[in-house]
């Protein structure tokens, strides 16, 4: 919702909202774009003189301001409806779409074509370090948007890519989530098939060819797919090979369909963000990047804020900030932290904030995930009333969680809160550390706790 205000203020529109509390990023934005954002949702919200009212997925039938739009008959859509129609039209859309890597496969796809002169449109549903905003109308024909599979709007439980025509469509990845939403792995498979089915015979479909689920949804494809994969057996397609991961970040050689393409150095860590650099690139082919601009491209992308993002290192303790919130997710970018910073003490610091990422079904994935990392520290899941309600799946454990880990041989306990967790946390750290924060929230302002903490006059313990 907040790059989309961004475009409709670039295309010349006044704009104003309604929220709960924002949190950074996107509070941040919002306030360097100077729009005005009433708290709560209230009819008196509403003003007077209003031509479009826009309504985001987490506003239900019972909204109070979209039942006064309704009730004054004013024009309602959603965001996905309001990105085709205003800026979609006329352009050849690129969506990125899958469970992991959407937020930074489009960042970079957007990289890659703007920083080769290609002028690009695009929305990335994060802060993207190189680009100027979230967000951009551009004037090329590419216009790339991150494709997500939550629901469209109150009246629409669709996907939101379905919305966007895709004329390029990259899937990452294909994994059960979003458990208040789809029912099981079926269910979202259903609607990634009906994804890949809106590409026309004349377009292109970039897929994850080492994830059998994305394989499997490819069966509804009409057009030409461009399979991508990291160190496999063949060689059609898009392939990395003589991968390596260092401090400065990843390193592989490119081949497409046996021939080499290019030597990439992508500044950022982990075999998945190899896969998606894979994917930002055959996301380009049909605008005619070089090589040379490919390779120039990569090696000068940013990243995402908050996926691995140092926040700051205070008495030699670096604290890092990532999103990741699926197992998938998580064990991932650990792996990608411990790639990135070697030699170091890894803490993973995990919120289970989504309803997923809080169900007592996922406490094995999450086990798996957190036991590659050094030690883990973890709090009582966000909606653990909600989940652990009569109606709901259960609460993960978090203390078995601690407890497991602990067995494994990875030093672990379980908070009720952030307060609690850097009350505890704090006095464990040593120099050296690396503190790797994981929530698809604000974590109640974890990685300023901490750094202030490890910023006070008493130190950590030498």
């Amino acid at each position: 919702m907040a790059p989309l205000a961004g475009l409709l203020l670039e295309k010349g529109d006044t704009v104003l909202g309604s929220d709960l509390p924002l949190y950074p990023p996107m509070s941040d934005r919002i306030a360097a774009l100077g729009i005005e954002v009433r708290p709560g949702f209230d009819a008196r919200n509403l003003p007077e003189k209003v031509d479009h009212v826009v309504v985001g997925n987490l506003a239900g039938k019972d909204n109070p301001e979209l039942v006064e739009a309704l009730r004054r008959g004013l024009p309602v859509s959603s965001m996905p409806e309001t990105l085709h129609d205003e800026f979609l039209a006329g352009r050849h859309p690129v969506v990125a779409a899958g469970t992991h890597g959407k937020t930074t496969t489009t960042a970079l796809t957007a990289w890659l074509l703007a920083s080769s002169g290609r002028s690009p449109g695009y929305l990335v549903g994060g802060e993207p370090v190189n680009l100027p905003a979230p967000s951009a109308i551009g004037r090329g024909p590419a216009f790339v948007v991150e494709g997500d599979e939550y629901s469209t709007s109150w009246r629409d439980k669709g996907p939101k890519f379905l919305h966007y025509a895709p004329r390029t469509l990259i899937l990452t990845s294909v994994e059960f989530d979003h458990a208040d939403l789809y029912r099981d792995l079926a269910a979202v498979k259903d609607a990634f098939r009906a994804g890949v089915a809106l590409v026309p015979p004349d377009g292109l479909i970039v897929a994850h060819g080492d994830d059998p689920n994305v394989l499997d949804v490819l069966s509804s494809a009409r057009a030409p797919v461009l399979r991508y994969r990291v160190e496999p057996e063949g060689d059609d397609g898009l392939v990395a090979r003589h991968v390596s991961f260092g401090s400065e970040g990843s390193r592989f050689t490119v081949f497409e369909n046996g021939k080499p393409l290019l030597e990439a150095l992508v500044p950022l860590a982990g075999r998945h963000n190899v896969a998606n650099a894979l994917a930002a690139i055959g996301a380009t082919r049909p605008f005619g990047l070089t090589p040379a601009e490919l390779t120039a491209g990569l090696a000068s992308f940013g990243g995402v804020r908050r996926r691995l993002e140092v926040r700051g290192t205070e008495g030699g303790v670096t604290v890092v900030d990532d999103f990741a919130h699926h197992p998938t997710a998580v064990g991932e970018t650990i792996r990608g932290a411990k790639g990135r910073f070697p030699g170091r003490r890894l803490w993973a610091v995990f919120e289970p904030r989504s309803i997923t990422g809080g169900r007592a079904d996922f406490a094995p994935a999450y086990l798996s995930a957190l036991s590659s990392a050094d030690a883990v520290a973890v709090t009582r899941p966000f909606h653990a009333a909600r989940l652990g309600s009569p109606a709901g799946p259960g609460a993960l454990d978090t203390g078995w969680l601690a407890g497991e880990l602990t067995r494994r041989g990875v030093p672990a306990f379980d908070a009720e809160n952030a307060e609690a967790l850097a009350r505890t946390l704090l006095p464990r750290l040593l120099p050296g550390d690396v503190v790797l924060v994981m929530s698809s929230g604000s974590f109640g302002g974890l990685c300023g706790k901490l750094l202030a903490g490890l910023s006070a006059p008493a130190g950590l313990p030498s």
